[in-house]
């Protein structure tokens, strides 16, 4: 399944993720979990591809973004996979892996929107608003939703991160 998904990451604080949860509940967001999600990147010549296993979540996902900070296209190829299977060591032996993250992942959905409040092994805490073209809905529509609900969080442009955890983590063990 492709889709198109206008998202933004932001590192933030325990207090501030502690915040976010309270307005999401009080938006009566749809509160799908906690997932603990390991997700291994492979080497691709092109775009980003990675297997996320966990408790809730397990797909192969491939994406092209922008690396650029606030909202961002994200064009997605998602394939659900069932937890455990051969596809790991098929991807890896062909591919080989270059980065694994490790997160506890919490999950709410309001209507197309799906957030995520993240702890990050080696990284620290962030959150993740991705609005997904569940069918037709334009671009402007998406980057607007992420914009409304980085304002209501008080999300500041100095905390957006451009880029994936995996580019911090490789970054990180490069230093």
């Amino acid at each position: 399944m492709s889709h198109l998904n206008i998202e933004i990451k932001a590192k933030c604080s325990t207090p501030v993720q502690n915040r976010i949860r309270k307005l999401l509940k009080s938006k009566k967001a749809d509160f799908k979990g906690t997932d603990h999600q390991i997700d291994t990147y492979f080497r691709v010549n092109k775009g980003r591809l990675k297997l996320r296993e966990g408790n809730i979540e397990n797909s192969l996902i491939f994406y092209n973004r922008q690396n650029r900070g606030g909202p961002k296209k994200s064009e997605v190829t998602l394939l659900k996979v069932e937890p455990k299977s051969e596809i790991k060591q098929i991807l890896t032996k062909a591919l080989g892996i270059l980065i694994v993250v490790d997160k506890k992942r919490e999950i709410y959905f309001i209507e197309n929107v799906k957030f995520h409040i993240d702890s990050v092994k080696g990284l620290g805490k962030f959150m993740e608003i991705e609005a997904i073209d569940t069918g037709g809905i334009p671009k402007s529509k998406l980057e607007e939703q992420c914009k409304h609900y980085l304002g209501l969080f008080g999300i500041e442009k100095k905390d957006l991160i451009s880029v994936s955890y995996s580019d911090l983590l490789f970054k990180r063990w490069k230093e």
